[in-house]
């Protein structure tokens, strides 16, 4: 069974900087399709960044020179940073199988998130 668990949310200053991740079991990381997505309050999931299986990444606009997706295979973790939030980028984050297109799909799995809130 696949199992992945976030952690690294809190309450952070806009502009400083917050590093999530995401232990997975059950699985391998960088065999994987692995992805961040999001929920803004009153939002629907919002998808981030993915990285793919061979190394591959790619962002979404709002993610893009912000936020840099990692993996560690040794922790078998996947990594999020964020760099200099924003308001706006107050979410949970949920870390999630499959790339892109896929991870909305069914046979993917999302973990239970990690709650940041970016306030002064």
């Amino acid at each position: 069974e696949v199992q992945l668990v976030e952690s690294g949310g809190g309450l952070v200053q806009p502009g400083k900087s917050l590093r999530l991740s995401c232990v997975a079991s059950g699985l391998t990381v960088g065999t994987v399709d692995m992805s961040w997505v999001r929920q803004r309050p009153g939002k629907g999931l919002e998808w981030l960044v993915s990285i793919y299986e061979y190394g591959a990444m790619e962002y979404a606009d709002s993610a893009k020179g912000r936020f840099t997706i990692s993996r560690d295979n040794a922790k078998n973790t996947l990594y999020l940073q964020l760099n200099s939030p924003i308001i706006e980028d107050t979410a949970m984050y949920y870390c999630t199988t499959g790339g892109r297109f896929e991870w909305r799909t069914g046979g993917n799995s999302r973990g239970q998130g990690t709650q940041v809130t970016v306030s002064s």
